[in-house]
């Protein structure tokens, strides 16, 4: 970069200096001599006009060259600062994890104890439930003697027995149903101690699920090239190009974290509206949801395609979007219910559902959750409606559409039911949850969502 401006100096001392030898030499003008300096001195000036031009060019190389090296630095800048809030937001998880698993560790005692407190009234119980028999053949007794009382007067002395034996199993009596109800209140605590158990690990899954999603954008962070592009990517094929969120967790991480509705828009499918859900640190895509029984799920083939309903009440999303959704990635099938007594349970699946041409087939595998399994596992359930027969006879005698395989009474499409419904046919039909070894569920309130299970499947 020295030379240049030497070279410039020594060009600009040379013009005068022919122009002195020039001029020193004008009566010898025409001579072949004269003619061959004029020719020198031309040349100098292309050379210097030559290293002129070159200077300037260097100099805006020079120029440009800082601008971006000051570009990276601001980038690099911003990415040091995005990773360090990462690694801060990872610490808290980690420290909210743990804090769970100590909580989750207390509860599994007590509930032990509990359960051993409640063998120990079991066995009370069946000790009084001996004595009361014993007492019970006593009575006999006694009214046998009454009877014949009736006919022959009693002494003293027996009406002061009869009288104490009376008091006696009175008061086994009243032992006997209070201990009853201690132990039904130890089993609603039992209940209850479950059910935060099953709360606890479900929120444990979830944070490990978090984890699993920040990895995964660290990892797209390290794997890429040093210098950063100007938009944030935390998930790896979430955003379109022109900025159109894929599913309302890439909505979540554009910064969008009130649940409601919002328009998504696919890969390779048209902008539809869906209902968001935030809950866990992250957000859901709901694909059905019933709370009042307000809307009739016994509906069409291309009513449940399309889907049906109001996103803010009632509805079912439809067919033909929930497989335009799936097919960015693994995703997570989350089923949340309730019963009339308030108890909310759930239970999560990883799941594919196939195309039209199969009919949307589901085939599910369970994950974890806090009620039984309803629903069959590894297995091609086919989608049918009441109008069709595409794949059994089920929809005729179970209305609204569902994944059917032996026409199980596990419908949530089907007829809302409140509890004074007590008719087998009205419960056959009904919302309920029911699986193969257990109890009936009636249902309240359901809710479908779905959540990706792995962000790298998207690319």
């Amino acid at each position: 970069m020295k030379i240049i401006p030497v070279l410039l100096f020594l060009a600009s001392l040379a013009l005068p200096a022919a122009a002195d030898k020039d001029f020193f030499s004008v009566g010898s003008a025409g001579s072949p001599e004269t003619k061959s300096r004029f020719a020198m001195l031309d040349d100098v000036r292309i050379l210097a006009n030559g290293l002129l031009q070159l200077g300037h060019g260097l100099k805006d190389f020079v120029h440009k060259t800082k601008g971006q090296m000051n570009d990276i630095f601001q980038k690099l800048y911003i990415f040091d600062r995005s990773f360090y809030e990462l690694s801060l937001q990872t610490s808290e998880i980690k420290e909210e994890e743990e804090q769970l698993r100590q909580t989750t560790a207390r509860l599994q005692i007590n509930n032990e104890e509990i359960k051993n407190l409640s063998q120990e009234m079991n066995l009370k119980i069946e000790d009084l439930i001996q004595n009361k028999i014993q007492l019970q053949e006593q009575v006999w007794g006694l009214e046998d003697k009454v009877t014949k009382l009736a006919v022959f007067q009693p002494s003293v002395q027996e009406t002061k027995e009869i009288s104490s034996l009376k008091a006696f199993v009175e008061q086994q009596d009243n032992d006997i149903k209070q201990l009853l109800r201690i132990v039904e209140n130890q089993h609603v605590q039992l209940d209850r101690q479950h059910n935060q158990i099953m709360e606890l690990q479900d929120k444990l899954n979830h944070i490990e699920l978090q984890e699993l999603l920040e990895n995964s954008f660290l990892e797209e962070q390290q794997e890429a090239e040093p210098i950063p592009s100007a938009v944030h990517r935390p998930t790896a094929g979430t955003y379109r190009a022109d900025g159109a969120a894929a599913d309302c967790t890439a909505l979540y991480h554009t910064g969008v974290q009130a649940s409601g509705v919002y328009t998504i828009q696919p890969n390779g499918s048209e902008a539809f509206s869906v209902y968001c859900e935030m809950k866990f640190g992250t957000s859901w895509t709901v694909i059905q949801k019933r709370v009042n029984g307000s809307l009739d799920f016994n509906q069409t083939w291309d009513a449940y395609t399309n889907g049906f309903g109001d996103l803010n009440e009632e509805f079912w999303l439809g067919l033909k979007k929930i497989y335009s959704i799936t097919q960015q990635g693994n995703y997570l099938l989350r089923i949340e219910l309730q019963d009339w007594r308030g108890t909310r349970r759930h239970i999560e699946y990883s799941f594919s559902l196939g195309g039209p041409s199969t009919n949307f087939t589901l085939q599910l595998s369970r994950m974890s959750g806090s009620i039984p399994n309803a629903l069959p596992e590894h297995a091609e359930l086919r989608f049918s409606t009441g109008d069709t027969a595409r794949s059994s006879s089920c929809p005729q005698s179970h209305p609204g559409g569902w994944w059917h395989s032996e026409c199980e009474e596990t419908n949530l499409n089907g007829k809302y039911v409140t509890p004074r419904s007590r008719g087998r046919l009205d419960r056959g039909k009904g919302l309920y949850w029911k699986p193969k070894k257990g109890r009936y569920y009636l249902l309240k309130s359901t809710k479908i969502m779905i959540h990706p299970t792995d962000l790298k499947s998207f690319d």
